[in-house]
């Protein structure tokens, strides 16, 4: 059984400091949604409230039908994959994935039964009768998981999972995870700091400052239309440049910035385009040329730095301060006078705030 979990107007704090702000989220079945943001901006409390191990300050918290606000942790039947793994050290392999069913008074031959097939799905049946400290980080987890998805809960957890093994395991285990996230339909909630993992995980993704959530959408309205400057800044777009309208002509709009350099950027490209915004790029976004009749802002070349695919510049456009990255095949000096053109493919239209 799967349920959606709806997560209601939530204010929590420690001691007298608040760490979550009116904070809402809902998922549906079967849904797979991240908390993604940087150490300290509440995701991990989010999920020790869902979970029973912090009580909210008001607002809450339901799975399916039932309220889980006040309930205790031991009640709320949730299943729970952390970091550090938490196994026990004295128990086998089996014998771990099979605790939570022996806790909810599953007969013997069942629970083994159940644990032994579980374990078979996560690729461990041959390690069934080693301890806990005879496995890799990666059989650790797998474990963990294993242990997670035994007791078919309606709700599985997840707090920063992958964050001890290496980047190689990283990749194989969240593939690994998503896959028996959709095999069994469970609804699950994702906390990390990782982007990468985040988007490659999830249906949709919470980023999260302050303890608030910045913006929730699919990985892909994210990465390619941030709703602020924040979420842009989070996903890649170091360059933000204000700009005015001076001029339309259909989807085409002229733009300047405060110094009076000139962009044309087309609507059918960005989107709409406000009477005063601010362009978000990528370092990709700007694309450099020594052509001085060529469109786009007027600027100074500073320190080069060598990226593998690219070289990366440094560099002065009126009073910003950007950065872009270039070809290799032409590799240009500090203090060279260049042109920088949007990309439309790697920028997006920020309305004011």
């Amino acid at each position: 059984m799967t349920l959606p979990l709806t997560i209601d107007a939530i204010t929590a704090h420690y001691g007298t400091t608040k760490v979550l702000e009116d904070l809402s989220l809902s998922l549906a079945e079967g849904e797979l949604v991240s908390l993604l943001g940087a150490s300290g901006c509440g995701k991990t409390t989010t999920l020790r409230l869902v979970a029973g191990f912090l009580q909210p300050t008001s607002g809450r918290i339901t799975l399916g039908t039932k309220d889980l606000t006040r309930l205790p942790a031991h009640q709320r039947d949730i299943g729970l994959v952390f970091q550090n793994y938490a196994l026990f050290p004295h128990l086998t392999v089996r014998e771990n994935v099979a605790f939570g069913l022996k806790q909810r008074k599953v007969a013997t031959a069942e629970r083994l039964k159940r644990a032994d097939a579980m374990l078979d799905r996560v690729g461990l049946a041959h390690l069934a009768d080693r301890l806990p400290a005879a496995l890799s980080g990666g059989q650790k987890q797998r474990v963990a998981l294993a242990r997670a998805l035994v007791i078919e809960p309606p709700l599985l957890m997840f707090d920063e999972p992958l964050s001890n093994l290496d980047a190689k395991l990283r990749v194989d285990m969240r593939v690994e995870i998503r896959q028996l996230q959709r095999a069994n339909g469970t609804t699950a909630l994702y906390v990390t700091h990782d982007q990468e993992e985040a988007f490659s995980i999830s249906d949709r993704v919470a980023i999260m400052h302050q303890g608030r959530i910045m913006q929730l959408d699919t990985p892909e309205v994210l990465y390619q239309r941030p709703a602020n400057a924040f979420v842009a800044n989070f996903v890649g777009f170091e360059n933000l440049i204000p700009l005015t309208v001076s001029a339309r002509n259909g989807a085409l709009v002229t733009a300047q910035t405060a110094e009076g350099a000139v962009l044309e950027l087309s609507q059918d490209q960005l989107g709409p385009i406000p009477d005063r915004f601010t362009l978000a790029t990528r370092p990709d976004g700007l694309v450099v040329t020594t052509d001085p009749a060529a469109a786009g802002l007027p600027a100074t070349l500073g320190l080069r730095t060598y990226l593998g695919r690219a070289y990366q510049y440094q560099a002065k456009a009126g009073g910003l301060s950007v950065v872009a990255n270039s070809a290799l095949s032409q590799p240009l000096d500090a203090g060279a006078a260049v042109r920088l053109t949007p990309n439309p493919e790697q920028c997006a239209i920020l309305q004011p705030e």
